[in-house]
C-alpha cells in the first residue's frame, strides 16, 4: 500500500520573489517611422458598439399541471322562525317580531352589543379609505403609445360537433361571466349529433364552463338580466322564449308555446326597462315583434307586425333580424330588417298604422347590428353588407357617415360603452376592427386576425376593457384592449358632438339641393306632357311609341342598305365600261400595226 502525502502551498509563498525598485526612463528601442507604409493606410469609417456588463440570460417556457376549479354557490334565504309562525304570513311575522323587542335579554343583548358597533362605526369613520391624496395635481400626459389587444382567453364548444357562438351577453355585476348560445344557423345543416346545450363561462377558467343552459331547440340569442343577475332570456331556433333562473339549475323556469310564439328563429331579445324588471320584447325574421312577460309566457302581452304598409299584413312584414332599445327612451325602440331597413317605432302610439313611425334605408342587404350611441342616443350605428353606417334620427334619406366597402362580410358591431368615438366590427374574414372616427375616418385605428374562421358574435365589457367574439366553430376569444381605446380621452364628447352636428347639417344641405332637383325634373317633365297634349289631341300608348320606334329604325336600315346597293351597281357599271374601253384601244392598236407592215411589204 502506498502512502501518498501531499502539502499545499501557495504560488506567491515559493520561488523567487520579485524586486521592484525605483529608477529612471530607459530607451531600449527606436523604431524610425517609415513614409512608404504610409501611401498603404486606409482610413476607415469609425464605428460605436455599444456593450453591457452583465451576464447573459436565457428564457425558457414550461407549462405547469392545470388545476381545474369549480365553482359552488349557496344561497341564503330568511330562516330562524318558530315552527308556528309562518314566514310568509307579514301579520304573524310582526306579532312574533313585537314580542321578541319586548324581552328583558333582548334588550340587554342590543344594549352590549350597541357599543361594539359604534366602536367600530367611529374607527371606520376616522379614516377614509377612499380618499385621493393627489386629485388636485394636474395629470401628466403619458407618451401615446401605438394601439395594441391581446388574447386572454379562449372558450371553446366543448361538444364534438361545433356550432356557431350566435350570441353573447356578459354578467351586469361583476363581468366575471360571459353567456354564450351555440346553434347552426345554417338552412338544414343540423345533424342529428348536434348538442342543444349552451353556456355560462367563467372568465378565469376556460377548460370547463360553469354552467349548462338547457333548451328545447338551439339558441339563438340570449341576454342577462340588467336588474337580476341570476336570471337570463332567450331566443330559440323553433321561435320560442326561454327564461332560466340560475338559482333553479340548467331547465328553464318558463317556456313559451309554440302556438303564441314566433314562427322563425328569435335573432333578439332584449330587456325593458320595467319598475317589476320581467319585461323583455323580441325580434324575428317571420316579421313579428312581440312582447313578454318572462313571468307568464303562455302568451306575449303585446304584438306588432313590421308591415311597411302599415295595414298590420304579416304576408308583406319585413323580417326582422336586430333591435334596438334605449332605457333613456322607454317609448322608443329600432329594427333591423333582412331588407336593409331600419324601422323608428313607437310603442305607446293608439293605432298600428302609428306605431311604424319612419324608415332608414341604406344598406344592400340584413342590418346584422343596429346599436344607439351610449352618448348621443340620437345617432346609432348600423351594419349590413360590406359597410358601417353612422345615422342621425333627423336625417332619413342617408347616413351621415360611413367606411368603406371592406373585402369581407361584416356579421356585427358595437358601441364602445366608455368612448364616444370608438366602435367595433367583426368580419367573415375572422378580423376583429376597431374604428376611432375621431382620429381617422376610412380606416381601422386597429385591425386583429383573431382566427382563421368567421366572426358572426361581438360584446364589449361594460368598462370597455374586454371584447367578446364569437365564432363560427364555436370559439368565444376574449381580448383585452390597450388603455387608449377604452379611456375617456379629453375633450372627446365636445369633439364628437361638433363632428356629428357637422355631418348632420352637410347631409341637410345635401337633402335639400336633392329635393329642389326633383322638384324642378318633375316640374319640368309636367310642363313637357302639357305641350305635348296641346301638340297632339290623342296621346300615344307606350307600346304604340315603341312600335313606331321600331319601324322609324328599320326604314332607316332599309334606305341605307339600298343606297349601298345602288353605290355598288354604280361602281361595277364605271369598272366594267372602263374595262371595254381598255380592250377597245388595244384592239385599235393592234390593227394600225398590221396595216404598217403591209406598207412595208409593199414598198
Amino acid at each position: 500500500m502506498e502512502i501518498v502525502h501531499v502539502y499545499t502551498k501557495l504560488r506567491a509563498e515559493f520561488g523567487r520573489q520579485c524586486l521592484f525598485s525605483d529608477r529612471p526612463a530607459e530607451l531600449l528601442v527606436d523604431v524610425l517611422p517609415d513614409p512608404s507604409l504610409g501611401l498603404q493606410f486606409i482610413h476607415k469609417t469609425p464605428r460605436d458598439q455599444a456593450l453591457q456588463a452583465c451576464r447573459d440570460m436565457s428564457e425558457h417556457q414550461v407549462n405547469t399541471e392545470r388545476f381545474e376549479s369549480d365553482s359552488c354557490g349557496i344561497n341564503h334565504v330568511e330562516g330562524g322562525w318558530p315552527k308556528d309562525v309562518n314566514p310568509q304570513e307579514m301579520e304573524q311575522t310582526i306579532r312574533f317580531r313585537k314580542k321578541v323587542e319586548k324581552d328583558e335579554s333582548y334588550i340587554n343583548s342590543t344594549l352590549q352589543l350597541g357599543s361594539v358597533m359604534e366602536h367600530c362605526i367611529r374607527q371606520n369613520n376616522a379614516v377614509d379609505i377612499y380618499q385621493e391624496y393627489f386629485e388636485d395635481e394636474e395629470e401628466v400626459e403619458e407618451s401615446q403609445e401605438p394601439p395594441f389587444a391581446k388574447t386572454i382567453n379562449v372558450f371553446r364548444d366543448p361538444n364534438e360537433v361545433k356550432r356557431t357562438v350566435t350570441c353573447l351577453s356578459w354578467h351586469p355585476d361583476s363581468g366575471r361571466k360571459l353567456a354564450a348560445a351555440y346553434s347552426c344557423l345554417e338552412f338544414q345543416k343540423t345533424s342529428k349529433d348536434m348538442s342543444l346545450d349552451s353556456y355560462i363561462w367563467d372568465v378565469e377558467n376556460p377548460n370547463r364552463p360553469e354552467m349548462t343552459l338547457k333548451p328545447t331547440s338551439p339558441l339563438v340569442c340570449l341576454e342577462y338580466n340588467p336588474k337580476d343577475s341570476h336570471t337570463l332570456v332567450g331566443g330559440s331556433y323553433n321561435g320560442q322564449i326561454a327564461y332560466w333562473d340560475t338559482r333553479r339549475g340548467s331547465q328553464p323556469v318558463e317556456l313559451s308555446s309554440v302556438e303564441q310564439s314566433h314562427r322563425d328563429p328569435v335573432y333578439k331579445i332584449i330587456w325593458l326597462q320595467s319598475k317589476t324588471g320581467t319585461d323583455a320584447f323580441s325580434a324575428s325574421t317571420d316579421g313579428q315583434v312581440l312582447w313578454w312577460d318572462v313571468r307568464k309566457l303562455s302568451e306575449p302581452t303585446e304584438r306588432l307586425v313590421l308591415d311597411p304598409g302599415r295595414e298590420g299584413n304579416l304576408d308583406r312584414a319585413l323580417g326582422a333580424i336586430s333591435l334596438e332599445f334605449e332605457s333613456t327612451m322607454p317609448t322608443k325602440f329600432m329594427v333591423g330588417t333582412e331588407q336593409g331597413v331600419v324601422v323608428s317605432c313607437n310603442r305607446k302610439a293608439k293605432t298600428p298604422a302609428e306605431k311604424i313611425v319612419c324608415t332608414y334605408d341604406g344598406h344592400h342587404g340584413p342590418v346584422y347590428a343596429l346599436q344607439r350611441n351610449p352618448f348621443f342616443p340620437k345617432n346609432f350605428l348600423t351594419v349590413g353588407d360590406w359597410t358601417a353606417r353612422i345615422w342621425s334620427e333627423d336625417i332619413k334619406e342617408s347616413s351621415i357617415m360611413w367606411t368603406k366597402y371592406q373585402m369581407s362580410y361584416l356579421t356585427d358591431a358595437c358601441w364602445s360603452p366608455v368612448r364616444p368615438s370608438v366602435f367595433f366590427t367583426v368580419k367573415m374574414d375572422g378580423v376583429l376592427d376597431i374604428w376611432d372616427i375621431l382620429f381617422k375616418q376610412n380606416d381601422p385605428t386597429l385591425s386583429l386576425k383573431v382566427c382563421d374562421e368567421a366572426l358572426y358574435s361581438l360584446r364589449v365589457q361594460d368598462n370597455g376593457r374586454l371584447v367578446a367574439c364569437g365564432s363560427q366553430q364555436g370559439g368565444a376569444t376574449l381580448l383585452e384592449i390597450c388603455s387608449g381605446l377604452s379611456t375617456l380621452q379629453k375633450n372627446e364628447k365636445s369633439l364628437l358632438a361638433a363632428m356629428f352636428e357637422r355631418e348632420t347639417k352637410r347631409e341637410k344641405i345635401l337633402e335639400a339641393r336633392q329635393r329642389e332637383i326633383r322638384l324642378k325634373e318633375r316640374s319640368r317633365s309636367e310642363q313637357s306632357r302639357e305641350e305635348e297634349g296641346g301638340r297632339e289631341e290623342g296621346e300615344e300608348s307606350p307600346d304604340q311609341l315603341i312600335a313606331r320606334a321600331e319601324n322609324n329604325f328599320f326604314s332607316v336600315v332599309e334606305t341605307e342598305l339600298r343606297r349601298r346597293r345602288e353605290k355598288e351597281d354604280e361602281e361595277n357599271r364605271v369598272m366594267s365600261l372602263i374595262l371595254y374601253t381598255q380592250q377597245s384601244l388595244t384592239f385599235c392598236s393592234l390593227t394600225f400595226t398590221s396595216e404598217n407592215t403591209k406598207v412595208l411589204l409593199l414598198q
